[in-house]
Protein backbone atom coordinates (compact mmCIF):
# COMPACT_ATOMS: atom_id res chain seq x y z
CA UNK A 1 0.00 0.00 0.00
CA UNK A 2 2.75 2.34 0.38
CA UNK A 3 4.08 1.95 -2.70
CA UNK A 4 0.74 2.52 -4.22
CA UNK A 5 0.13 5.78 -2.71
CA UNK A 6 3.40 6.59 -3.72
CA UNK A 7 2.59 5.98 -7.19
CA UNK A 8 -0.37 7.63 -6.53
CA UNK A 9 1.80 11.00 -5.27
CA UNK A 10 4.41 10.81 -8.35
CA UNK A 11 1.44 10.76 -10.62
CA UNK A 12 -0.36 13.75 -9.38
CA UNK A 13 3.50 15.55 -9.46
CA UNK A 14 3.75 14.69 -12.90
CA UNK A 15 0.12 16.16 -13.66
CA UNK A 16 1.47 19.54 -11.15
CA UNK A 17 3.73 20.09 -13.32
CA UNK A 18 2.67 19.58 -16.23
CA UNK A 19 5.40 16.85 -17.90
CA UNK A 20 2.52 14.63 -19.00
CA UNK A 21 2.55 16.27 -22.45
CA UNK A 22 6.64 15.23 -22.38
CA UNK A 23 6.76 11.52 -20.92
CA UNK A 24 2.45 10.14 -21.72
CA UNK A 25 2.64 11.59 -25.13
CA UNK A 26 5.29 9.02 -26.66
CA UNK A 27 3.21 6.16 -24.97
CA UNK A 28 2.16 3.30 -28.07
CA UNK A 29 -1.22 2.52 -26.23
CA UNK A 30 -4.03 5.36 -27.27
CA UNK A 31 -6.11 4.66 -24.47
CA UNK A 32 -3.35 5.83 -22.42
CA UNK A 33 -3.00 9.20 -23.65
CA UNK A 34 -7.03 9.23 -23.37
CA UNK A 35 -6.63 8.60 -19.92
CA UNK A 36 -4.54 11.48 -19.12
CA UNK A 37 -6.34 13.91 -21.45
CA UNK A 38 -9.76 12.75 -19.10
CA UNK A 39 -7.54 13.39 -16.04
CA UNK A 40 -6.40 16.74 -16.69
CA UNK A 41 -9.72 18.28 -17.70
CA UNK A 42 -10.14 21.33 -16.00
CA UNK A 43 -6.90 21.77 -14.91
CA UNK A 44 -4.91 25.28 -14.82
CA UNK A 45 -3.07 26.29 -17.83
CA UNK A 46 0.65 24.25 -18.38
CA UNK A 47 3.67 25.96 -16.89
CA UNK A 48 5.35 28.16 -19.12
CA UNK A 49 8.77 26.74 -17.43
CA UNK A 50 10.64 24.70 -20.59
CA UNK A 51 9.95 20.56 -20.09
CA UNK A 52 13.72 20.20 -18.78
CA UNK A 53 13.17 22.91 -16.25
CA UNK A 54 9.55 21.17 -15.24
CA UNK A 55 10.94 17.85 -14.76
CA UNK A 56 14.30 19.45 -12.70
CA UNK A 57 11.44 20.75 -10.34
CA UNK A 58 9.26 17.87 -10.17
CA UNK A 59 12.41 15.56 -9.38
CA UNK A 60 13.50 18.26 -6.60
CA UNK A 61 9.42 17.92 -5.49
CA UNK A 62 9.76 13.67 -5.45
CA UNK A 63 12.92 14.05 -2.83
CA UNK A 64 16.47 12.91 -2.25
CA UNK A 65 16.17 9.80 -4.55
CA UNK A 66 14.51 11.30 -7.13
CA UNK A 67 16.99 13.84 -7.04
CA UNK A 68 20.28 11.68 -7.27
CA UNK A 69 18.66 9.58 -9.87
CA UNK A 70 18.51 13.22 -12.05
CA UNK A 71 21.53 13.68 -11.14
CA UNK A 72 22.70 10.35 -12.66
CA UNK A 73 19.90 10.75 -15.57
CA UNK A 74 21.90 14.35 -16.36
CA UNK A 75 25.28 12.17 -17.24
CA UNK A 76 23.49 10.09 -20.32
CA UNK A 77 23.24 12.52 -22.56
CA UNK A 78 24.03 9.50 -25.06
CA UNK A 79 20.15 9.08 -24.27
CA UNK A 80 18.47 12.29 -22.75
CA UNK A 81 17.93 15.27 -25.18
CA UNK A 82 20.62 18.07 -24.76
CA UNK A 83 18.11 20.97 -23.19
CA UNK A 84 17.18 18.09 -20.76
CA UNK A 85 20.59 17.24 -19.50
CA UNK A 86 21.60 20.64 -19.09
CA UNK A 87 18.63 20.97 -17.18
CA UNK A 88 18.84 17.95 -14.80
CA UNK A 89 23.02 19.39 -14.39
CA UNK A 90 21.64 21.61 -12.14
CA UNK A 91 20.17 19.68 -9.76
CA UNK A 92 21.17 19.92 -6.30
CA UNK A 93 21.26 18.19 -2.29
CA UNK A 94 19.36 21.75 -1.29
CA UNK A 95 18.38 19.43 1.65
CA UNK A 96 17.63 20.88 4.90
CA UNK A 97 20.72 19.23 7.43
CA UNK A 98 18.92 16.68 10.39
CA UNK A 99 18.98 17.81 14.11
CA UNK A 100 22.56 18.09 15.51
CA UNK A 101 21.10 15.60 18.66
CA UNK A 102 20.12 13.47 16.06
CA UNK A 103 23.76 13.38 14.41
CA UNK A 104 25.00 12.80 18.07
CA UNK A 105 23.32 9.67 18.24
CA UNK A 106 24.34 8.48 15.04
CA UNK A 107 27.82 8.56 15.72
CA UNK A 108 27.90 6.93 19.18
CA UNK A 109 25.85 4.09 17.83
CA UNK A 110 27.90 3.92 14.97
CA UNK A 111 30.99 4.08 17.60
CA UNK A 112 29.27 2.65 20.70
CA UNK A 113 30.91 4.65 23.00
CA UNK A 114 29.57 8.29 24.21
CA UNK A 115 30.63 11.19 22.45
CA UNK A 116 32.95 12.78 24.99
CA UNK A 117 35.00 9.35 24.73
CA UNK A 118 36.15 10.24 21.34
CA UNK A 119 35.89 13.59 20.90
CA UNK A 120 37.02 16.58 22.75
CA UNK A 121 34.77 19.51 20.54
CA UNK A 122 31.76 18.31 18.37
CA UNK A 123 30.05 20.95 16.68
CA UNK A 124 26.20 20.15 16.73
CA UNK A 125 25.85 22.78 13.23
CA UNK A 126 26.35 20.91 10.50
CA UNK A 127 28.70 22.73 7.96
CA UNK A 128 27.46 21.31 5.05
CA UNK A 129 24.14 19.28 4.29
CA UNK A 130 23.71 16.98 1.57
CA UNK A 131 20.91 14.49 0.41
CA UNK A 132 23.07 11.57 1.75
CA UNK A 133 24.96 12.62 4.82
CA UNK A 134 26.16 15.98 6.44
CA UNK A 135 29.34 16.76 7.96
CA UNK A 136 30.16 18.28 11.08
CA UNK A 137 33.40 19.68 12.56
CA UNK A 138 34.89 18.22 16.14
CA UNK A 139 38.23 17.65 17.83
CA UNK A 140 39.54 14.27 18.73
CA UNK A 141 40.12 13.52 22.12
CA UNK A 142 44.01 13.39 23.25
CA UNK A 143 45.39 12.98 26.46
CA UNK A 144 46.36 16.57 28.09
CA UNK A 145 44.23 18.32 24.96
CA UNK A 146 45.17 19.76 21.68
CA UNK A 147 43.71 16.92 19.46
CA UNK A 148 43.39 16.51 16.28
CA UNK A 149 41.12 18.70 14.19
CA UNK A 150 38.70 16.33 11.74
CA UNK A 151 35.60 16.25 9.87
CA UNK A 152 33.09 14.03 10.44
CA UNK A 153 30.68 12.97 7.75
CA UNK A 154 27.34 11.42 9.31
CA UNK A 155 24.68 9.39 6.96
CA UNK A 156 21.36 10.45 7.20
CA UNK A 157 19.37 8.40 9.53
CA UNK A 158 16.56 5.84 7.70
CA UNK A 159 18.10 6.42 4.38
CA UNK A 160 18.56 3.02 3.38
CA UNK A 161 14.84 2.20 3.94
CA UNK A 162 13.52 5.55 1.74
CA UNK A 163 16.41 4.12 -0.90
CA UNK A 164 15.52 0.80 -0.85
CA UNK A 165 11.61 1.51 -1.41
CA UNK A 166 12.00 4.50 -3.68
CA UNK A 167 14.47 1.75 -5.64
CA UNK A 168 11.80 -0.66 -6.10
CA UNK A 169 9.14 2.03 -7.68
CA UNK A 170 11.96 2.97 -10.06
CA UNK A 171 12.87 -0.72 -11.25
CA UNK A 172 9.42 -1.08 -11.87
CA UNK A 173 8.38 2.27 -13.43
CA UNK A 174 11.35 1.24 -15.60
CA UNK A 175 9.60 -2.33 -17.17
CA UNK A 176 6.47 0.00 -17.96
CA UNK A 177 8.05 2.54 -19.34
CA UNK A 178 10.11 -0.08 -21.73
CA UNK A 179 7.13 -1.77 -22.59
CA UNK A 180 4.67 1.04 -23.00
CA UNK A 181 6.55 4.01 -24.82
CA UNK A 182 7.55 4.60 -28.01
CA UNK A 183 11.43 5.10 -27.44
CA UNK A 184 11.64 2.80 -24.37
CA UNK A 185 13.83 0.29 -26.01
CA UNK A 186 16.70 3.15 -27.12
CA UNK A 187 16.23 4.66 -23.43
CA UNK A 188 17.18 1.34 -21.72
CA UNK A 189 15.48 2.41 -18.51
CA UNK A 190 15.97 -1.00 -16.98
CA UNK A 191 19.70 -0.65 -17.31
CA UNK A 192 20.27 2.93 -16.09
CA UNK A 193 17.93 1.93 -13.04
CA UNK A 194 20.07 -0.62 -12.19
CA UNK A 195 23.00 2.03 -12.67
CA UNK A 196 21.55 4.40 -10.28
CA UNK A 197 20.78 1.65 -8.00
CA UNK A 198 24.53 -0.14 -8.09
CA UNK A 199 25.62 3.70 -7.68
CA UNK A 200 23.61 4.34 -4.98
CA UNK A 201 24.28 1.24 -2.76
CA UNK A 202 28.21 2.70 -3.46
CA UNK A 203 27.70 6.24 -1.71
CA UNK A 204 25.70 5.21 0.81
CA UNK A 205 28.65 2.99 2.60
CA UNK A 206 31.27 5.46 4.05
CA UNK A 207 33.97 2.91 4.34
CA UNK A 208 33.69 2.51 0.80
CA UNK A 209 34.29 6.36 0.25
CA UNK A 210 37.28 6.63 2.75
CA UNK A 211 38.86 3.78 0.77
CA UNK A 212 38.33 5.91 -2.45
CA UNK A 213 39.48 8.74 -0.82
CA UNK A 214 42.76 6.91 0.50
CA UNK A 215 43.48 5.29 -3.12
CA UNK A 216 43.21 9.37 -4.60
CA UNK A 217 45.52 10.41 -1.88
CA UNK A 218 48.31 7.95 -2.49
CA UNK A 219 47.86 8.59 -6.54
CA UNK A 220 48.51 12.25 -6.06
CA UNK A 221 51.38 12.38 -3.81
CA UNK A 222 53.77 13.53 -5.73
CA UNK A 223 52.19 15.80 -8.12
CA UNK A 224 52.15 18.50 -5.62
CA UNK A 225 48.39 20.21 -7.34
CA UNK A 226 45.88 18.98 -5.35
CA UNK A 227 45.06 18.24 -1.41
CA UNK A 228 42.75 14.61 -0.33
CA UNK A 229 42.39 14.42 3.30
CA UNK A 230 43.64 11.76 5.43
CA UNK A 231 41.30 9.36 6.75
CA UNK A 232 40.82 8.55 10.89
CA UNK A 233 40.56 4.68 10.02
CA UNK A 234 39.39 3.88 13.60
CA UNK A 235 36.83 5.50 13.35
CA UNK A 236 35.53 5.04 9.80
CA UNK A 237 32.36 2.20 9.64
CA UNK A 238 29.64 2.54 6.89
CA UNK A 239 27.35 5.02 8.34
CA UNK A 240 30.29 7.95 10.08
CA UNK A 241 33.52 8.34 8.78
CA UNK A 242 36.03 11.16 10.25
CA UNK A 243 38.87 12.83 8.00
CA UNK A 244 41.37 15.18 7.96
CA UNK A 245 39.83 18.82 8.20
CA UNK A 246 40.93 20.73 5.05
CA UNK A 247 40.53 24.59 5.23
CA UNK A 248 40.14 26.21 1.94
CA UNK A 249 38.32 28.70 -0.37
CA UNK A 250 35.46 27.18 -2.27
CA UNK A 251 36.85 27.19 -5.51
CA UNK A 252 33.48 29.25 -6.64
CA UNK A 253 34.32 32.42 -4.29
CA UNK A 254 36.82 34.04 -7.29
CA UNK A 255 37.05 37.46 -6.05
CA UNK A 256 38.38 35.87 -2.70
CA UNK A 257 40.85 33.99 -4.56
CA UNK A 258 42.07 36.38 -6.26
CA UNK A 259 42.64 39.04 -3.37
CA UNK A 260 44.49 36.11 -1.55
CA UNK A 261 46.64 36.53 -4.39
CA UNK A 262 45.87 32.95 -6.20
CA UNK A 263 46.87 32.88 -9.92
CA UNK A 264 43.53 31.90 -11.32
CA UNK A 265 45.01 31.26 -14.87
CA UNK A 266 47.35 28.65 -13.48
CA UNK A 267 44.67 27.20 -11.37
CA UNK A 268 42.68 26.34 -14.63
CA UNK A 269 45.33 24.63 -16.18
CA UNK A 270 46.44 22.37 -13.05
CA UNK A 271 42.97 21.49 -13.43
CA UNK A 272 43.33 20.27 -16.49
CA UNK A 273 46.52 18.33 -15.43
CA UNK A 274 44.39 16.78 -12.86
CA UNK A 275 42.06 15.30 -14.58
CA UNK A 276 44.37 13.72 -17.65
CA UNK A 277 46.94 12.69 -14.87
CA UNK A 278 44.01 10.79 -12.60
CA UNK A 279 42.75 9.26 -16.18
CA UNK A 280 45.40 7.97 -18.20
CA UNK A 281 48.39 7.66 -15.72
CA UNK A 282 45.82 6.03 -12.71
CA UNK A 283 42.61 5.36 -14.42
CA UNK A 284 41.08 5.95 -11.19
CA UNK A 285 39.58 9.53 -10.90
CA UNK A 286 37.65 11.81 -9.10
CA UNK A 287 34.13 11.59 -11.10
CA UNK A 288 32.11 14.16 -8.58
CA UNK A 289 33.80 17.48 -9.57
CA UNK A 290 31.18 20.12 -9.03
CA UNK A 291 32.41 23.43 -8.06
CA UNK A 292 31.06 22.37 -4.53
CA UNK A 293 33.43 19.52 -3.73
CA UNK A 294 36.27 21.60 -4.95
CA UNK A 295 38.57 24.13 -2.84
CA UNK A 296 41.65 25.82 -3.05
CA UNK A 297 44.12 26.23 -0.17
CA UNK A 298 45.33 29.51 0.86
CA UNK A 299 48.07 27.98 3.95
CA UNK A 300 51.63 29.26 2.71
CA UNK A 301 52.54 25.60 3.31
CA UNK A 302 50.16 24.58 0.24
CA UNK A 303 49.13 28.12 -1.29
CA UNK A 304 47.35 27.84 -4.75
CA UNK A 305 46.63 23.74 -4.44
CA UNK A 306 43.47 22.43 -4.47
CA UNK A 307 41.78 20.51 -2.33
CA UNK A 308 39.51 17.59 -2.97
CA UNK A 309 36.29 16.54 -1.24
CA UNK A 310 33.80 13.92 -1.29
CA UNK A 311 34.31 10.41 -2.55
CA UNK A 312 31.00 9.07 -3.05
CA UNK A 313 31.38 8.64 -6.82
CA UNK A 314 34.66 7.76 -8.27
CA UNK A 315 35.41 6.06 -11.94
CA UNK A 316 37.69 3.52 -12.81
CA UNK A 317 39.39 2.23 -16.49
CA UNK A 318 41.34 -0.81 -17.50
CA UNK A 319 44.73 -0.01 -19.41
CA UNK A 320 43.08 -0.82 -22.92
CA UNK A 321 40.10 1.76 -22.10
CA UNK A 322 42.74 4.36 -21.18
CA UNK A 323 45.05 3.37 -24.27
CA UNK A 324 42.16 3.59 -26.63
CA UNK A 325 41.19 7.38 -25.11
CA UNK A 326 44.47 8.69 -25.41
CA UNK A 327 44.82 7.50 -29.03
CA UNK A 328 41.59 9.11 -29.20
CA UNK A 329 42.14 12.37 -27.57
CA UNK A 330 45.41 12.39 -29.59
CA UNK A 331 43.76 11.84 -33.13
CA UNK A 332 41.89 14.62 -32.13
CA UNK A 333 44.19 17.22 -31.40
CA UNK A 334 46.35 16.50 -34.94
CA UNK A 335 43.12 16.41 -36.73
CA UNK A 336 43.60 13.18 -38.14
CA UNK A 337 40.13 12.03 -38.36
CA UNK A 338 40.67 8.91 -40.22
CA UNK A 339 42.43 7.79 -37.23
CA UNK A 340 39.47 8.02 -35.02
CA UNK A 341 37.31 5.58 -37.40
CA UNK A 342 39.44 3.62 -37.42
CA UNK A 343 39.89 2.96 -34.10
CA UNK A 344 36.26 2.82 -33.51
CA UNK A 345 36.72 -0.28 -35.98
CA UNK A 346 39.72 -1.95 -34.04
CA UNK A 347 38.12 -1.31 -30.86
CA UNK A 348 34.60 -3.01 -32.27
CA UNK A 349 32.52 -0.19 -31.58
CA UNK A 350 31.03 0.07 -34.84
CA UNK A 351 30.07 -3.02 -36.86
CA UNK A 352 32.95 -4.73 -38.66
CA UNK A 353 31.42 -3.38 -42.29
CA UNK A 354 31.25 0.38 -41.27
CA UNK A 355 32.90 2.63 -44.00
CA UNK A 356 35.61 4.87 -42.68
CA UNK A 357 35.57 7.27 -44.93
CA UNK A 358 31.45 8.06 -43.79
CA UNK A 359 32.63 7.76 -40.47
CA UNK A 360 35.43 9.80 -40.80
CA UNK A 361 33.29 12.67 -42.79
CA UNK A 362 30.78 12.79 -40.02
CA UNK A 363 33.29 12.75 -37.01
CA UNK A 364 35.37 15.90 -38.84
CA UNK A 365 31.85 17.93 -39.28
CA UNK A 366 31.28 17.72 -35.37
CA UNK A 367 34.71 18.56 -34.24
CA UNK A 368 36.21 20.35 -36.78
CA UNK A 369 34.11 23.78 -36.09
CA UNK A 370 35.54 23.78 -32.30
CA UNK A 371 39.32 23.70 -33.02
CA UNK A 372 41.55 26.90 -32.40
CA UNK A 373 39.29 28.67 -29.80
CA UNK A 374 38.87 29.16 -26.25
CA UNK A 375 37.17 27.09 -23.91
CA UNK A 376 34.23 30.19 -23.84
CA UNK A 377 33.52 29.93 -27.72
CA UNK A 378 32.99 26.40 -27.67
CA UNK A 379 31.11 23.61 -25.48
CA UNK A 380 32.23 20.15 -24.48
CA UNK A 381 28.47 18.81 -24.19
CA UNK A 382 27.37 20.23 -27.60
CA UNK A 383 30.30 18.50 -29.15
CA UNK A 384 29.14 15.10 -27.10
CA UNK A 385 25.60 15.21 -27.99
CA UNK A 386 26.82 15.61 -31.72
CA UNK A 387 29.21 13.12 -31.31
CA UNK A 388 26.27 10.48 -29.75
CA UNK A 389 23.78 11.92 -32.56
CA UNK A 390 26.73 10.28 -34.81
CA UNK A 391 26.78 7.44 -32.88
CA UNK A 392 23.40 6.33 -33.23
CA UNK A 393 23.61 7.07 -36.93
CA UNK A 394 26.56 4.45 -36.95
CA UNK A 395 25.33 1.85 -34.60
CA UNK A 396 28.16 2.88 -32.08
CA UNK A 397 27.85 0.79 -29.00
CA UNK A 398 27.79 3.23 -25.95
CA UNK A 399 30.50 1.98 -23.64
CA UNK A 400 29.51 2.10 -19.77
CA UNK A 401 32.83 2.37 -17.89
CA UNK A 402 33.05 5.87 -20.46
CA UNK A 403 29.81 7.44 -18.52
CA UNK A 404 31.20 8.73 -15.59
CA UNK A 405 34.16 10.08 -17.43
CA UNK A 406 32.09 12.15 -19.91
CA UNK A 407 30.17 13.61 -16.64
CA UNK A 408 33.39 14.71 -15.49
CA UNK A 409 34.94 16.16 -18.60
CA UNK A 410 31.72 18.39 -18.50
CA UNK A 411 32.68 19.23 -14.44
CA UNK A 412 35.84 20.19 -15.81
CA UNK A 413 34.57 22.34 -18.64
CA UNK A 414 32.04 24.16 -16.71
CA UNK A 415 35.21 24.87 -13.83
CA UNK A 416 37.42 25.93 -16.43
CA UNK A 417 34.69 28.31 -18.08
CA UNK A 418 34.55 29.97 -14.39
CA UNK A 419 38.02 30.59 -13.57
CA UNK A 420 39.83 30.93 -17.51
CA UNK A 421 37.47 31.69 -20.32
CA UNK A 422 40.26 32.02 -22.75
CA UNK A 423 41.73 28.49 -21.49
CA UNK A 424 42.73 26.62 -24.82
CA UNK A 425 41.78 23.26 -23.44
CA UNK A 426 43.22 21.38 -26.38
CA UNK A 427 46.58 23.12 -26.65
CA UNK A 428 46.61 22.40 -22.36
CA UNK A 429 45.77 18.76 -22.80
CA UNK A 430 47.82 17.97 -25.91
CA UNK A 431 51.38 17.48 -24.21
CA UNK A 432 50.86 15.26 -21.47
CA UNK A 433 49.01 13.12 -23.70
CA UNK A 434 51.86 13.44 -26.17
CA UNK A 435 54.40 12.74 -23.24
CA UNK A 436 52.14 10.01 -21.61
CA UNK A 437 51.55 7.98 -25.03
CA UNK A 438 55.29 8.18 -25.45
CA UNK A 439 56.13 6.45 -21.60
CA UNK A 440 53.34 4.04 -22.93
CA UNK A 441 54.47 2.93 -26.08
CA UNK A 442 57.99 3.75 -25.88
CA UNK A 443 61.00 2.13 -25.10
CA UNK A 444 60.18 2.88 -21.23
CA UNK A 445 56.97 1.66 -21.61
CA UNK A 446 58.39 -1.68 -23.15
CA UNK A 447 60.84 -1.81 -20.36
CA UNK A 448 58.43 -1.31 -17.96
CA UNK A 449 55.95 -3.94 -19.06
CA UNK A 450 58.72 -6.59 -19.37
CA UNK A 451 59.58 -5.68 -15.71
CA UNK A 452 56.31 -6.67 -14.66
CA UNK A 453 55.72 -9.65 -16.62
CA UNK A 454 59.28 -11.09 -15.74
CA UNK A 455 57.74 -13.21 -13.08
CA UNK A 456 55.72 -14.72 -15.40
CA UNK A 457 58.26 -15.47 -18.54
CA UNK A 458 60.82 -16.67 -15.77
CA UNK A 459 58.20 -19.82 -14.87
CA UNK A 460 56.56 -19.92 -18.36
CA UNK A 461 59.48 -20.40 -20.57
CA UNK A 462 61.29 -23.14 -19.27
CA UNK A 463 58.30 -24.96 -19.47
CA UNK A 464 57.17 -24.16 -23.38
CA UNK A 465 58.80 -26.48 -24.90
CA UNK A 466 57.88 -29.71 -23.09
CA UNK A 467 54.20 -28.17 -23.28
CA UNK A 468 54.43 -28.23 -26.97
CA UNK A 469 55.96 -31.79 -27.20
CA UNK A 470 52.90 -32.64 -25.12
CA UNK A 471 50.28 -30.93 -27.22
CA UNK A 472 51.83 -32.72 -29.72
CA UNK A 473 51.34 -36.21 -28.44
CA UNK A 474 47.99 -35.76 -27.27
CA UNK A 475 46.81 -35.31 -31.24
CA UNK A 476 49.41 -38.06 -32.63
CA UNK A 477 46.70 -40.68 -33.40
CA UNK A 478 43.96 -38.10 -34.30
CA UNK A 479 46.24 -36.61 -37.02
CA UNK A 480 48.73 -38.80 -38.47
CA UNK A 481 51.24 -35.78 -39.82
CA UNK A 482 51.81 -35.22 -36.19
CA UNK A 483 53.99 -37.91 -35.76
CA UNK A 484 56.85 -36.44 -38.42
CA UNK A 485 56.12 -32.64 -36.14
CA UNK A 486 56.83 -34.44 -33.19
CA UNK A 487 59.97 -36.28 -34.22
CA UNK A 488 61.57 -32.79 -35.49
CA UNK A 489 60.16 -31.17 -32.59
CA UNK A 490 62.35 -33.73 -30.65
CA UNK A 491 65.37 -32.51 -33.01
CA UNK A 492 64.70 -28.83 -31.97
CA UNK A 493 63.77 -28.39 -28.62
CA UNK A 494 67.32 -28.04 -27.50
CA UNK A 495 67.86 -25.21 -29.86
CA UNK A 496 64.54 -23.96 -28.97
CA UNK A 497 65.09 -23.67 -25.14
CA UNK A 498 68.91 -22.71 -25.45
CA UNK A 499 67.27 -19.44 -27.74
CA UNK A 500 64.56 -19.08 -24.61
CA UNK A 501 67.51 -18.83 -21.87
CA UNK A 502 68.60 -16.45 -24.36
CA UNK A 503 65.64 -14.08 -24.13
CA UNK A 504 64.96 -14.32 -20.57
CA UNK A 505 68.54 -13.16 -20.42
CA UNK A 506 68.20 -10.51 -22.87
CA UNK A 507 65.49 -8.97 -21.02
CA UNK A 508 67.12 -9.48 -17.45
CA UNK A 509 70.29 -7.94 -19.13
CA UNK A 510 68.53 -4.81 -20.10
CA UNK A 511 66.73 -4.40 -16.92
CA UNK A 512 70.02 -4.46 -15.06
CA UNK A 513 71.59 -2.22 -17.38
CA UNK A 514 68.78 0.14 -16.94
CA UNK A 515 68.87 -0.05 -13.29
CA UNK A 516 72.76 0.74 -13.54
CA UNK A 517 72.18 3.96 -15.71
CA UNK A 518 69.97 5.59 -12.66
CA UNK A 519 72.57 4.42 -10.11
CA UNK A 520 75.45 5.73 -12.21
CA UNK A 521 72.72 9.69 -12.79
Amino acid sequence: MGQFFRLIYIGLTVLRFGLDEVALSRFRQGWVRALVRVATIGRRARLDAPRGARLRMALEKLGPIFVKFGQVLSTRRDLLPLDVADELAKLQDRVPPFPGPQAVALVEKAFGRRLDEVFEQFDTTPVASASIAQVHFATLRKPGGGGREVAVKVLRPGMLEVMEHDLQLLHKLARVVEWAWADGKRLKPREVVAEFDNYLHDELDLVREAANSAQLRRNMQGLDLVLVPEMVWDYCTPSVMVMERMDGVPISQLQRLRDAGVDIQKLARDGVTIFFTQVFRDGFFHADMHPGNIQVSIAPRTFGRYIALDFGIVGTLTDNDKEYLAQNFLAFFRRDYKRVAELHVESGWVPPDTRIDALESAIRAVCEPHFDRPLKDISLGQVLMRLFQTSRRFNVEIQPQLVLLQKTLLNIEGLGRQLDPELDLWNTAKPFLETWMHRQLGWAGLVERLKNEAPHYAQILPELPRLVQQALLRSRDRDPAAQALLVEQRRTNRLLQALLYGAVGFVLGALAAQMATRWLH
